[in-house]
């Protein structure tokens, strides 16, 4: 299984739930039988010898549907050539987890995040951190080269999960007067770091914090860090904790 398609099963949960099905044409009375059961047909692509293909989504996984040339069977599963080629990868990957990924990437950036390095940066990694996460640190200091060269731009959207006071320390770090340099101070100290937790959450801060949860819950995700960044392909992947050296270059790319 394709790294995305991977990701977009195991990780992507409820927030997937709301690609638009094909309206272009009426569809087949047996692929709407399939449609009937719960798939949702998002895409129509080219088959060989007669067959029509169907992308479709069903429990936040996508599949492809053939419809033989009578119109009266359809054939679920991958479709494989003479060479052993896969010929079912590109269209799911273009109909179905390419709008997955782009709508998981739109909602992260909506997000309320705190910036950490240039913002010109040609590269951008998402993450969902809290305070009291000794891995998010990790991850920050192994993430320190290419910040401070101004080729990553880290964004990290504030959650708390970990401690008891983790929310009112991701609540602190909002609310400050200066949000990326709080964020420096505090993951710059380690486990020196004087932060507080907010006693006094304002509305405003806790509506975002509220939001980030929320947004972390959607994509089913229990553990921080949780890294989202886009591959050389242009394709979304996610790295679940501080990630080993070989994969801390295919985040962040070349030093």
């Amino acid at each position: 299984m394709p790294r995305l398609r991977h990701l977009l099963t195991l990780t992507l949960g409820a927030a997937l739930l709301q690609l638009p099905s094909v309206q272009a044409e009426e569809l087949p009375e047996a692929i709407k039988k399939i449609e009937a059961k719960g798939a949702k047909i998002v895409g129509q692509f080219d088959a060989p010898d007669g067959l029509r293909g169907y992308a479709a989504q069903y429990q936040n996984r996508g599949m492809a549907l053939y419809l033989t040339p009578d119109g009266k069977h359809v054939l679920l599963g991958n479709l494989y050539d003479a060479e052993g080629n896969d010929l079912s990868i590109a269209p799911l990957q273009k109909l179905v987890y390419a709008p997955m990924a782009k709508e998981i990437w739109g909602k992260m950036e909506a997000s309320s995040w705190i910036a950490d390095g240039n913002k010109d940066a040609p590269r951008v990694v998402y993450m969902f951190s809290d305070p009291n996460c000794p891995y998010c640190n990790m991850f920050w200091e192994q993430a320190r080269p290419w910040v401070k060269a101004g080729k990553v731009q880290l964004r990290h959207i504030m959650v708390g999960i970990i401690r008891e006071d983790s929310p009112g320390k991701s609540a602190a770090l909002l609310a400050a007067k200066d949000p990326q340099k709080a964020l420096q101070d505090h993951e710059g100290a380690g486990k020196a770091s004087s932060l507080k937790a907010l006693k006094e959450v304002p509305p405003a801060i806790q509506a975002k914090l509220a939001a980030n949860m929320q947004l972390m819950e959607e994509l089913e995700l229990s553990a921080t860090p949780a890294i989202f960044y886009m591959d050389e392909k242009g394709e979304l992947q996610q790295q679940q904790g501080a990630p080993s050296p070989e994969k801390l270059v295919k985040i962040l790319g070349a030093k």
